[in-house]
């Protein structure tokens, strides 16, 4: 299968602040890897260096083939790239968003048309295509944003934070475009720090903290590792949590755990739905009376907090770099109400705007430059 992303020992440093210590990453040809850590975690430091936007103090780095360093423009050729928050011009419609980036790319003129208008019905943005983006809603914005990155039909996406500030009925639809890029053949990189969306999409899950990779697998191997299935019971009468427990122990793998507050007791166990059913017999059989009971299986939530200490939605600051300031034009609403949907904008540390790559850099004014970056 091949790897289209491998790095070795990136480290990246802000003044005193160890962004990045010795990243390690493989991710293999066709699949979705999620980069999944809190606020902080290096996460977007690391996608930065993937793309070019920033060089590391140290290590290596080839994606699609080709040296980060010393062949950053034949990387930019081969990537797309949907940061955090979206990288449209607000006064061009969606449709003149996307035919700019494909001049960016240096599609002649009909094939840059051609692609905008395909990538407007696959997106769902057919109708609203000649609307100024400024109009659009949070998750109309991030889609277009998406797909101004597979305007050049790249073979690898680098995905950061995709869905952060989106409805739940958006996040769904953000799911699926991601699912069918992967159908399609494209190796997708995806930063995350929602637990089930990484659970829902990835093949494969990097856990990164404080700069470090502490664990890689997949959603699977990486649950067992804080242990298997437990069965969990609350009793109705608190009087009958002694007898509860003496019935269920011998289905346990291990000592049980007793709540008397909470009437409860939790049973680690193997074998499925098995001890479930068993276990119902048993206290029907002693006329027990319950409130609730059923089986409970390790979530990445639980993965996460027995690797770090700490849940994945805490962590301070943004990969540990200073966070710039100034904001993209247009409005500063909600995500999911038009004109809404932009943050601060972020600006690599070495002074190159926006997040799309150096060779689409959607903003207004732009044009492609001598070694395809976008330049004022």
């Amino acid at each position: 299968m091949g790897f289209a992303i491998q790095a070795s020992g990136l480290t990246k440093r802000y003044g005193e602040v160890l962004a990045l210590e010795g990243m390690d990453l493989n991710v293999p040809t066709g699949t979705v890897v999620g980069l999944l850590g809190p606020n902080g975690a290096g996460k977007t430091t690391c996608i930065r260096i993937l793309t070019t936007l920033l060089r590391p103090d140290s290590g290596t780095a080839t994606v699609a083939g080709a040296d980060v360093l010393r062949e950053s423009r034949k990387v930019r050729e081969r990537i797309g790239l949907s940061g955090q928050y979206a990288a449209v011009d607000e006064y061009l419609t969606g449709f003149e968003n996307l035919d700019m980036i494909g001049q960016l790319y240096h599609l002649d003129r009909r094939r840059s048309r051609e692609r905008a208008r395909e990538l407007l019905v696959q997106f769902r943005l057919d109708d609203a295509g000649d609307r100024p983006a400024k109009t659009y809603s949070g998750g109309m914005r991030r889609r277009l944003d998406l797909a101004g990155a597979l305007v050049a039909n790249p073979p690898v996406l680098f995905l950061d934070e995709p869905t952060t500030g989106l409805d739940p009925r958006s996040r769904l639809d953000m799911w699926e475009v991601i699912q069918n890029l992967v159908t399609g053949g494209s190796t997708v990189l995806l930063t995350t720090q929602y637990l089930d969306e990484a659970d829902a999409l990835a093949d494969e899950v990097v856990v990164i903290d404080r700069g470090r990779l502490i664990a890689q697998g997949t959603t699977d191997e990486l649950k067992a590792q804080v242990g298997g299935e437990r069965l969990e019971v609350v009793v109705s009468n608190a009087d009958q949590l002694g007898s509860a427990h003496e019935l269920l122990a011998p289905l346990a793998l291990a000592p049980a755990t007793l709540d008397e507050r909470a009437r409860l007791i939790v049973l680690p166990v193997s074998g499925g739905t098995g001890p479930l059913v068993d276990a119902l017999h048993r206290l029907d059989d002693a006329r027990v009376s319950v409130d609730d009971i059923g089986i409970r299986r390790p979530t990445l939530d639980d993965v996460f907090l027995a690797l770090t200490g700490h849940a994945a939605e805490d962590g301070s600051g943004a990969d540990g770099g200073p966070q710039p300031g100034g904001s993209r034009s247009g409005g500063q609403g909600r995500g999911d109400q038009p004109g809404g949907g932009h943050r601060g904008a972020e600006q690599p540390s070495d002074g190159r705007r926006g997040e799309r790559t150096a060779t689409a850099g959607a903003s207004r004014g732009r044009h492609a430059g001598p070694e395809g970056e976008a330049q004022r």
